[in-house]
């Protein structure tokens, strides 16, 4: 019994004292993560001794309405060990500067008297000195440096840049603001008062669902994950809840509790299946096939059949099902066309924006009425039209729209669909009725009749319709499915008839959670399309508990009416250069030279438009207006407008004009027509909150060679298919970028190739706001303890640049100057119903004209000499001309002038007059907070003041209640804060109910931001006719043979291909916590290939063998992970593994260090995303245009012979 006695013992108790010491500490600081995880986790941050010792989660988030389970606890195993970095060896601690770049600044400042203009001219001037510093990157030799010289070399690199080439070859990229907003805007703030340019990251990432924007007009609109809860159906595809969604996955569980039924779709058993009530392992990619055949049994049981009056209520109201479409001879039988407009008959001809609205039939006189709420309503001069009452716009008299001509029509016409998965072009008859329009008699049918068509729904019409559910040749059958997706037939029928007997009973409560593993995809948008139809045609969006609830990216940024306005320097200028990233990366690191004809692999209908290079559409949409492209010119925009100026222009209309004339006369060339040569490429490169150069850069090689000039693992060769339109040179250059910058808090891969690395603050060390879609709660980020070593917060470092920079002007760049900025038409402007047709004044088509057939031009003035003051003051833009998002507007003159007057508010003094500060990281969070109609009530009635004029709706009892409603910085650090329901987002949240989008839109008939203010089954902008995407439609993967992966690779004798994904990963968020040493302990150590039994067998792999993953554009070297649970064929990298870790030399590549899970991808765009001036095919940041795809990736694998390091 000795034991009992050491128990007890004090003397045997002493280590006790350890633990109690350990976990001892002073005080409790509330922060959170900014790791784009989507979690916004509220943490206590403990601190002892000015140390933070460790973290555990908040529990005081507020309730929302009764039966919701609360949100509390929140977090994840990465989360928690975040305290190891802030004292860890991959810290940056002082601001460090490659040895071969300083040396020869020095040196050349040495030579030049101590100018360091005229040094770092001379630098770059030296072909061979830059190409040595060049060369060093991702090689080490890093020294300590002062901030004083490296602020000095940034600077002079800005101004040298803006003098010899522009302001807009100074570029930054920095990912999704919502996680610490303010920290992202300190660098969009200092580019955009220079001229630079934001690369756009949503996009980028494959993140952005394009199908919510084909849809819904919306970036991304989705339920917060208490929504899930009310759901009494969800159907998983491509989310892993658990891994990836850590923190609200507690209530996917809680709804199996509450009677929901929970299907996972995954092609391997994922950890989410054990969720589940039902696993459909269908193949990899295959999603939209299954979704396209539960939507045939959908539209014939519950629509034709059946005829559920819920779901045919539901399309009428809220779809263009009722919409009117043409039909086009096209030799012996018909095609879908383009939607009629309301000015092509005599009744409507003279109406106002006639091109931009619509036409339905009255069911009880058979007239044509023009329905409320399309674009030509939301931009029309009369205001309160746009919403979506059954009235005729032009008489407001009300009408019941016709749905389908099935029981009446003048005509059956046999009319193509194509089928794109076995390659068919079947003749099905659709109902039609003949109009008289002022160009003569046409055939017209409804957006619904053509979805009956498209799915194979005969109706009892002629054409080669599906016999039945077993027709296997017939799209979109159950039968027709099981080839591409290897799920039975009757799965199908069960889960349609659940899916829709749900729906009917509960009135909508069923919903999709999606994920990267869909969007992912070359296709992914096709796929989403197909889910939406069955929940649109169900009745399941905006509804409580329903929806297409996509959670990938951290995309909510909640008071972006505040936030955008600072984070890019509006409240000081009008236009700004923000960039879609996929075309320009695809551009600028020459990807687009080993691409060639995507139509060889992107399986379209052969046309003008699909026959065109990806690069010479890319050309063509920025000069139509769809897309920007920065540099704008390959002529400095500064020194154009003084050319300007001295041949006659007076002011800032005659410099647009003298530019519009040098346009047109081609005597002004576009970068993007020319994107190889030297005047074209990108000069300065500043990075921060990200990991841009492995991370998220695909075709991570490419940039290796073509911006950064060092050394890469691509074998890959130029396509045998040149551009047309855009400048083939024969030697593509290497080494565009003079200047990389990163500010880390971690020596991560993008650090190790940049020249200047600075030491940002952490999580746990600056003032900072954090804000999801996944919850409805405002979370800061807080200063636990001040930054370690020599490290300052981003709003600090760029008040630091943008300081230094104004200095280095007052010696160099005195003065106002004139830029000129290209901006492309706008979704949420006017301007998204211009370009109805397809046609392009540079091949003389049209006339060009700023805004309509082009894009806009617009003079900016700048005087760099001012560019610190104006960053830390908030400029009067703000008071005069309010501020809003999202097609929302309020004004602010009160708020503004309480910020100047108010003892709450710190104040700056320049040229004689008063402005809000914005000095201070904490300053510029209140300044949010206190401008943004979500946490300023008085705004928020503002704004709804405003949509009530707009609609004509009544919708200020949303804001009841609200009225005095304030939250500051102070007050998020005491509880989490939850935010208004505001006009600025489609989810009403009023008395505690949980966020679900588009319950805004259902039941105040506020219309969708559409072409028609209805969610979208058809789509007919032209080049969706022409890509025959115009329907909902399956397309299968790229074949890997013609995606261009293995061309060489093959060559050398590798013969197995798999297919590799890449998602995102159990122990760690992108590549933060990859290296940490808590997970890297937990998990296997690195970051391994999985691979299936059978494929690793036949490859004579075993687990834990070192192995190469590899193809012609590089090598990624790990471990193997055999594993039951990955289909054959497949194999999976998550993402992101980094170099400073377990990364040993490649065999393959000649011995070079092998990369990351992107080093064996290439930018593929979908060119139909280019796409704009159309409705909601108009570019808006990290809304609309190509994303970069990386799932139909294709390498093969090698087990290595010796591993070196």
């Amino acid at each position: 019994m000795s034991w009992i006695k050491d128990i007890i013992s004090p003397e045997t108790r002493k280590w006790e004292e350890f633990y109690r010491n350990r976990f001892q500490h002073d005080r409790i600081v509330r922060s959170t993560h900014g790791v784009n995880c989507t979690g916004g986790c509220s943490w206590q941050i403990h601190v002892k001794d000015g140390i933070v010792v460790w973290e555990t989660q908040q529990l005081d988030y507020p309730l929302l309405e009764g039966d919701l389970p609360p949100y509390e606890p929140r977090g994840c195993q990465r989360g928690i060990s975040f305290s190891w970095y802030l004292y860890s060896p991959l810290r940056i601690k002082y601001p460090l500067i490659r040895g071969a770049l300083i040396d020869a600044f020095r040196e050349e400042k040495s030579k030049c008297g101590g100018d360091p203009l005229k040094a770092w001219e001379s630098l770059q001037a030296n072909k061979e000195k830059r190409k040595k510093y060049q060369n060093a990157r991702g090689k080490g030799g890093f020294r300590r440096a002062h901030w004083d010289e490296v602020l000095e070399l940034m600077a002079v690199a800005n101004i040298y840049t803006a003098q010899k080439y522009g302001p807009d070859r100074v570029t930054g990229f920095s990912p999704i603001p919502a996680m610490s907003m303010l920290s992202y805007a300190a660098g969009g703030r200092f580019l955009q008062l220079f001229g630079g340019i934001n690369l756009s990251f949503y996009d980028w990432y494959c993140d952005l669902p394009t199908a919510f924007p084909e849809i819904w007009g919306e970036q991304t609109d989705v339920c917060e994950s208490a929504d899930w809860y009310n759901a009494k159906m969800i159907a998983d595809m491509g989310a892993c809840l658990n891994m990836t969604r850590t923190p609200d996955c507690h209530f996917f569980a809680e709804s199996r509790h509450n009677g929901t039924k929970a299907v996972v779709f995954s092609p391997d058993f994922s950890q989410v299946c054990k969720y589940a009530d039902q696993w459909v392992p269908l193949h990899a990619g295959s999603d939209g096939a299954f979704w396209m055949a539960v939507t045939h049994v959908i539209l014939k049981e519950y629509h034709h059949e059946k005829k559920s009056e819920y779901f045919t209520e539901y399309v009428k109201k809220y779809t263009d099902s009722p919409f009117l479409v043409k039909l086009e001879k096209q030799g012996e039988h018909y095609v879908p066309g383009r939607m009629i407009r309301a000015n092509e008959i005599a009744q409507y001809k003279d109406v106002e924006n006639g091109d931009w609205k619509f036409l339905n039939i009255d069911e009880a006189t058979g007239n044509f009425v023009i329905p409320k709420g399309s674009g030509g309503d939301r931009w029309a001069s009369k205001k309160g039209n746009w919403n979506m009452k059954f009235e005729n716009s032009a008489d407001d008299k009300p009408y019941n729209p016709v749905l389908t001509f099935i029981d009446k029509h003048d005509d059956v016409l046999q009319t193509e669909f194509i089928e794109y998965g076995l390659d068919r072009q079947d003749k099905r008859g659709v109902p039609v009725r003949y109009i008289d329009t002022v160009n003569g008699k046409v055939p017209v049918t409804t957006v619904f009749d053509l979805c009956m068509g498209q799915y194979g729904v005969s109706r009892g019409l002629a054409g080669t319709y599906p016999k039945d559910y077993t027709d296997k040749n017939a799209a979109y059958t159950p039968a027709w499915q099981e080839i591409f997706t290897g799920i039975d037939s009757e799965t199908v029928l069960q889960f349609a008839r659940e899916w829709a007997d749900t729906a009917e009973i509960t009135k909508g409560k069923c919903m999709i959670i999606v994920g990267a593993a869909i969007n992912h995809w070359y296709h992914g948008n096709l796929m989403y399309r197909a889910g939406a139809m069955a929940l649109m045609l169900t009745g399941c969006v905006g509804v409580n508990g329903g929806g297409l609830n996509h959670y990938v990216g951290q995309e909510k940024l909640a008071p972006q009416d505040s936030w955008g306005t600072i984070a890019f320097g509006k409240d000081w200028q009008g236009a700004i250069r923000l960039q879609q990233a996929p075309l320009w990366h695809y551009i600028n690191t020459s990807q687009y030279r080993y691409d060639g004809q995507f139509s060889k692999y992107n399986t379209v209908p052969k046309n003008d438009l699909t026959a065109m290079h990806t690069a010479d559409t890319i050309f063509k949409s920025v000069r139509m207006g769809w897309m920007p492209f920065y540099p704008q010119f390959k002529q400095n925009t500064l020194e154009l407008s003084k050319e300007a100026e001295s041949n006659g222009a007076k002011d800032d209309e005659a410099i647009k004009k003298y530019v519009l004339d040098k346009l047109k006369s081609k005597k002004l060339e576009y970068c993007v027509g020319d994107p190889e040569a030297e005047e074209s490429f990108p000069r300065v490169w500043y990075i921060w909150r990200g990991n841009a150069i492995i991370g998220s850069m695909k075709g991570q090689e490419y940039c290796l060679k073509h911006y950064l000039g060092t050394h890469h693992n691509s074998i890959a060769v130029d396509a045998e298919e040149h551009t047309k339109e855009v400048k083939w040179h024969e030697q593509a250059p290497t080494g565009k970028m003079d200047l990389v910058v990163d500010l880390n808090f971690r020596m991560d891969s993008s650090a190790l190739y940049s020249d200047i690395v600075l030491p940002a603050a952490s999580w746990y060390e600056k003032a900072d706001l954090n804000s999801t879609d996944l919850h409805s709660f405002i979370h800061p980020l807080s200063r636990a303890i001040a930054p370690v070593w020599e490290a300052k917060n981003d709003w600090d470092i760029f008040k630091c640049l943008a300081k230094a920079t104004s200095e280095m002007a007052e010696k160099y760049m005195t003065g106002t100057y004139k830029d000129i900025v290209c901006v492309p038409i706008q979704h949420d402007t006017a301007g998204e119903i211009s370009q109805k047709d397809i046609k392009d004044w540079y091949l003389g088509e049209c006339e060009a004209i700023p805004g309509k057939t082009m894009h806009n031009i617009a003079v900016v003035p700048r005087d760099y000499t001012k560019l610190y003051d104006k960053f830390i003051a908030l400029g009067e833009n703000i008071k005069t001309k309010g501020l809003g998002a999202h097609g929302n507007h309020y004004m602010c003159e009160d708020a503004y002038d309480e910020m100047v007057v108010s003892n709450h508010f710190p104040v700056e003094r320049m040229d004689g007059k008063v402005y809000p500060s914005l000095k201070e990281d904490e300053s510029a969070a209140n300044a949010v907070l206190h401008l943004s109609s979500l946490t300023n009530g008085k705004l928020n009635v503002r704004a709804y003041q405003e949509a009530e004029t707009r609609t004509g709706m009544p919708l200020i009892d949303l804001a009841k209640g609200s009225e005095d409603f304030r939250v500051t910085y102070k007050d998020l650090q005491a509880q989490p804060r939850r935010y208004n329901t505001s006009p600025l987002w489609s989810g009403v949240m009023t008395d505690g109910r949980a966020y679900a989008p588009y319950t805004y839109n259902t039941e105040k008939m506020v219309p969708w931001r559409t072409l028609t203010g209805r969610q979208h089954f058809y789509l007919d902008h032209e080049m969706y006719l022409a890509y025959g995407e115009h329907l909902p439609t399956y397309k299968p993967s790229p074949k890997p043979e013609l995606y261009g992966d293995l061309k060489e690779t093959v060559k050398e004798g590798a013969a197995r291909i798999l297919n590799c994904l890449t998602p995102h990963g159990k122990w760690h968020i992108h590549s933060t916590y990859m290296e940490n040493h808590r997970m890297l302990t937990l998990s296997r150590g690195c970051e391994p290939c999985w691979m299936s039994e059978i494929d690793a067998k036949e490859m004579g792999i075993n687990d834990n063998d070192w192995v190469e993953v590899y193809n012609d554009h590089g090598v990624y070297c790990t471990r193997a992970c055999v594993s039951a649970r990955i289909p054959k064929g497949v194999c999976i990298v998550y993402h992101v593994p980094e170099r400073t870790t377990g990364i040993p030399r490649t065999q393959v590549r000649g011995g070079k260090r092998g990369g990351g899970h992107n080093s064996f991808t290439r930018i593929h765009l979908k060119p139909s995303f280019l796409a704009g001036g159309y409705g909601q095919f108009s570019y808006h940041f990290n809304y609309w245009g190509p994303i970069a795809p990386n799932r139909d990736t294709h390498v093969t694998i090698k087990k290595m012979d010796q591993v070196i390091f």
